[in-house]
């Protein structure tokens, strides 16, 4: 859920190199937690330390800052995303722990910059802080083997922050999950794969979960910022939770919707995306869908089959899908109401009659609305 809203990570690829790996908030985390809780037994700290992640890779960590209390430690890592432009790169995840009374065990809390969930559907209850199963669990079994290995009982207080996490926060999905104060401590295998489709495609999930949680009948999700404030005006009174951030993963907001049904589905994007949808597309990346003028055309000349011979030739030679729609429009012909109702047939195909209505509304540049079916 860092990963920052509206970034379009393909375009940023370094097409002559591999892409370099990064390490997770939960691994960055993990790695500080072990720093300060050895300085607290040993008052040395490991540096840089070392930790085994889910799959066995055991990366070692520089430390940034670190200090030594009476009865607390810090430690800090520096965390680097490798080729990945997530909005965490180059933040300072922070650990200090505590030593907690007898029979408290790992009590996790949030640090300046980390968040507290507020809103049910997400893996943590409200009230907890956004540190997520995994990084717990890689956490608790440092903190429950250095315990072990110094013959104390493993009740100690952890608590993660991040430096500038708040500000950071703005820029990801978190305000809109009901993640509020600062960013997730996030990671299932402690590594950052660049470029990779799954952080967006969880973040999708997990607000369906919480719209879900909430009772919500209605969601919308949108293509980017223009077609969601297209629909945000026609739908003012929908609660924030109800915006999914759907980007260009078409496909994996509906398959989800499929396992997990909510009553009433609007899908809102621009014409060229809403094609390639209408085309059976689910990723509608212009780097991995492509929108056909074959099909457009086919379109035009069910639209105006007497103007279908005229128009062919022009529509095949045009550079983009929106000089279709304009040459379309000049002729007095609706193109987007037939594209919009072919987007809504599509969607419903990959629903595969889950109990799921669907609206789609086709918006232009400007944010109007086009077309509005279903």
């Amino acid at each position: 859920m860092n990963v920052r809203r509206g970034e379009d990570k393909s375009d940023q690829a370094a097409a002559d190199r591999p892409l370099r790996r990064g390490w997770t908030t939960g691994a960055c985390a993990t790695g500080a937690t072990k720093a300060a809780l050895t300085a607290l037994f040993t008052a040395e700290f490991p540096d840089p330390v070392t930790i085994t992640l889910p799959k066995g890779e055991t990366p070692a960590f520089a430390l940034n800052r670190h200090m030594l209390g009476p009865d607390s430690a810090m430690a800090t890592i520096i965390k680097d995303a490798g080729d990945d432009p997530d909005v965490t790169h180059l933040a300072e995840i922070v650990a200090t722990v505590r030593l907690g009374a007898p029979g408290t065990g790992i009590v996790f809390r949030a640090g300046e910059g980390v968040g507290t969930v507020t809103l049910a559907g997400l893996p943590l209850p409200p009230g907890e802080p956004a540190i997520n199963p995994v990084p717990r669990r890689m956490i608790g079994e440092i903190v429950t083997a250095l315990c072990a290995a110094h013959g104390r009982a493993a009740d100690v207080t952890v608590e993660i922050g991040v430096t500038g996490g708040a500000a950071l926060a703005a820029k990801t999905w978190n305000p809109r999950l009901g993640i509020v104060g600062g960013l997730s401590i996030l990671g299932t295998t402690g590594i950052v794969h660049p470029f990779s489709c799954a952080a967006w495609i969880h973040s999708i999930h997990r607000g369906v979960d919480v719209a879900r949680a909430a009772g919500l009948v209605h969601v919308v999700g949108a293509t980017g910022s223009t077609s969601e404030q297209a629909a945000r005006a026609l739908y003012p009174d929908l609660p924030e939770i109800a915006w999914l951030d759907m980007g260009d993963f078409a496909g994996g907001l509906m398959k989800y919707l499929r396992a997990h049904p909510i009553e009433r589905l609007t899908i809102a994007g621009g014409f060229a995306k809403l094609t390639k949808l209408a085309q059976g597309a689910m990723d509608l990346h212009s780097g991995r869908s492509q929108v056909d003028l074959a099909f457009l055309a086919d379109m035009v000349a069910t639209a105006a089959p007497e103007r279908a011979e005229a128009l062919r030739p022009k529509i095949l030679a045009a550079n983009t899908a929106k000089a279709v729609l304009d040459m379309a429009r000049a002729e007095g012909i609706d193109l987007a109401a037939p594209v919009a109702d072919a987007a809504r047939r599509a969607a419903l195909e990959i629903l595969r009659g889950a109990p799921v209505g669907v609206q789609v509304l086709v918006v232009d540049r400007d944010g109007g609305v086009l077309a509005r079916v279903g």
